[in-house]
């Protein structure tokens, strides 16, 4: 990586000695909480211990309050306990599920006496350890203290709130969220039967989906996650079979319920998703995963066959994340300047002073790093470096450059995206140009990219007026009018070629209801919730029963503030992304490579790639309070990773070519389901 390796960018969080001194001179909580996953030791996360007890996928596992104990659940349909100080198994807890465990907990404030678990025979059990008498032998078949029974679908993710040792909540693919109080029950029937009568619905989300934000929900929302903020333990977070993580405050939302009424789902406070996948109608993606950030002011999402994605909680007002439906194409493809607004703008730049005073080292630094992104543009290699060192100078010490290199910078990082064309590469250039032409309305490189963009993405009217649009800012003589005529001419022959594949008539596909049916929506017809292929033609139980009457859909959401990129989320729909530690600061993910992946939370740059399963790593929890992080996937065995003096920076497991295992994950994502099917 030549000037790459030589130009590695520091990390924010300073010399990991320091912050040690710093830690015994005046014994700072926060000092601790950065040392705890500081940089240096996460580029050092080797596998220290293969924890083996297990006959099964382990599709679970999650740690007590102070870390001293890790639990885990598996298609064996049991419950193990694990000591973190040894490392060894202490009980191993017969459940009774009769179908894979996919979620289990310990349940706050009982002295980790007290566990639930939730599974695919649509049941959550739990389990009071402390009603064994004696000594405790290390294989355990006792009765659950209580068992709901009231879910309809598999139940894939339980949340528990701090403090509080009474209530467990699960998020079920019947398009409910309930509320199970051990105080008011232990049991209750199955659901269908005649005397099931349990008000526990919190959130009822059958007829929640929605293809698009513009749509009016319609659809079964099989909630496949949720999450309780710590911090503020009303807000809930659910996500599940659309593109929508939505969170709600339970303060306001309507007593709970039985399922036999039908019932509205509620309006939520905030509803995320990435502006560029709200108006993805044919899409089939679907969240896997939603999280809170240990301080609760962020939430993680991670979306089958897409990639994973941060959030604001609370944006500020003048932020431009949040966006209407109306809104989305005017945001992305706004249209290029006219002559009135590039006279306006030429008057305002020649009247303003740039006054801020900046760090010259830094400044330096950004320097010598966009010198590197360009080098990578001119020549087309190492873009994946080039769009890193563009990202740390725009995020990390965005202070310390003016607009002019802010600018160049958007645009130069615009280009290396179009250039590596990964998924929704294309969209996050035309992020940048947007950003980049908010600066200089009349920007050429901008208006260029933006064309090429549009190419890529078929809208070739909107694409031959940004090429027009940055032709009118050339001087007739200029040397860049050669560019401007490639990209027309590239126009014009897609045009071309369009126009002959639509007279050849050579897609004989569905077309009904008027439209044009491509091989995809063929696929997947049956399936718009955007769930598995194997679980997908489940969620249509309420389909007759549940069409209700809406008037129009308003809702506002926010947009995502950075990207994760590297894995591979296609294979299952239990994929969790994480924050790191107390600060969470960085982010792992796993992947259907059997790899997961750490990034820094800020930048979203790569640090580490780690071989954590033999098919596919889906579970990822960091300890508490240590640098440690637990995994588990598609092997029988949890995996514990700390740091090692001799452990690698990036690579943890075989040597391999880091970018040539990224391409192909991205490869999977592109194809996904249609290859799988």
């Amino acid at each position: 990586m030549d000037a790459a390796e030589e130009l590695r960018w520091r990390f924010s969080d300073g010399n990991l000695t320091n912050l040690l001194d710093a830690r015994s001179l005046h014994g700072s909580p926060e000092i601790k909480k950065k040392a705890q996953f500081h940089s240096s030791l996460v580029q050092k996360l080797a596998l220290e211990k293969e924890m083996e007890g297990h006959v099964g996928c382990v599709n679970a596992i999650a740690w007590n309050s102070n870390g001293s104990l890790l639990i885990s659940g598996s298609d064996d349909t049991r419950i193990n306990i694990w000591s973190y100080n040894n490392r060894e198994l202490l009980h191993d807890i017969d459940t009774g599920h009769s179908a894979n465990i996919f979620c289990t907990k310990f349940v706050p404030e009982t002295c980790d006496e007290v566990v639930a678990s939730g599974a695919g025979d649509a049941e959550v059990r739990v389990f009071n350890m402390s009603r064994l008498s004696g000594r405790r032998p290390r294989e355990i078949s006792m009765e659950p203290a209580a068992v709901y029974q009231c879910h309809s679908r598999r139940v894939k993710k339980l949340a528990v709130e701090v403090g509080n040792p009474n209530v467990v909540w699960s998020a079920s693919e019947d398009g409910t969220l309930r509320q199970h109080d051990f105080r008011e029950c232990n049991s209750c029937p199955r659901a269908g039967s005649t005397n099931q009568e349990c008000r526990n619905v919190l959130l009822d989300l059958r007829c929640g989906a929605k293809k698009s934000l513009a749509d009016i929900p319609k659809q079964p929302l099989a909630l496949k996650s949720c999450d309780i903020s710590s911090v503020r333990p009303h807000q809930i977070l659910v996500g599940g079979s659309d593109a929508f993580a939505r969170l709600y405050d339970r303060r306001m939302l309507p007593p709970l319920s039985s399922c036999q009424i039908k019932r509205k789902p509620p309006p939520c406070v905030k509803m995320f998703c990435p502006m560029h996948l709200a108006d993805n109608k044919k899409t089939y993606l679907h969240l896997t995963h939603v999280g809170f950030s240990p301080n609760g002011k962020e939430v993680l999402l991670s979306y089958s066959g897409e990639h994973v994605y941060l959030f604001d909680v609370d944006p500020d007002n003048i932020s431009p994340v949040r966006y209407t439906a109306d809104g989305v194409r005017g945001r992305l493809f706004a249209p290029p300047f006219h002559k009135e607004l590039a006279k306006q703008h030429a008057e305002q730049k020649r009247l303003s002073v740039n006054a801020t005073s900046r760090n010259s080292f830094r400044v330096d630094m950004c320097k010598k790093l966009m010198q590197v992104a360009t080098k990578y543009l001119e020549t087309g290699t190492n873009l994946m470096h080039g769009i890193e060192a563009c990202t740390e100078v725009l995020e990390s010490v965005g202070l310390d450059i003016d607009d002019n290199m802010r600018h160049n910078c958007l645009c130069t990082r615009a280009g290396l995206y179009l250039q590596r064309k990964w998924k929704n590469d294309v969209y996050m250039a035309i992020r940048d140009c947007n950003r980049a032409r908010n600066i200089d309305p009349t920007s050429f490189q901008a208006h260029l990219y933006m064309a090429e963009a549009l190419l890529q993405l078929g809208r070739l009217k909107e694409a031959s007026d940004y090429a027009e649009a940055a032709n009118s800012v050339l001087a007739p003589n200029s040397q860049l009018k050669k560019q401007v005529e490639d990209t027309m001419q590239r126009i014009t022959s897609a045009g071309t070629q369009k126009n002959k594949t639509g007279q050849d008539g050579n897609a004989k596909a569905d077309t009904r209801h008027g439209k044009l049916r491509s091989l995809s929506d063929i696929l997947f017809r049956a399936d718009v919730s955007g769930s598995s292929s194997q679980e997908g033609r489940e969620d249509s139980d309420y389909d007759d029963e549940m069409e209700l009457d809406y008037e129009t859909s308003s809702e506002v959401a926010i947009d995502m503030k950075q990207r994760y990129v590297a894995h591979c989320n296609v294979g299952t729909d239990i994929k969790q992304a994480s924050f790191l530690g107390e600060q969470g600061e960085f982010i792992a993910s796993g992947s259907d490579d059997g790899r997961w992946f750490i990034w820094e939370k800020r930048t979203g740059r790569l640090i580490k790639m780690l071989a954590g399963d033999g098919a596919v790593v889906n579970c990822i929890q960091s300890h508490p309070f240590d640098c440690a992080v637990a995994t588990s996937g598609i092997d029988n065995t949890i995996k514990l990773w700390t740091p090692d003096a001799n452990a690698t920076t990036m690579v943890a497991g075989p040597e391999l070519d880091v970018l040539s295992a990224i391409e192909n994950n991205q490869r999977k994502l592109t194809r996904n389901r249609q290859i799988l099917l």
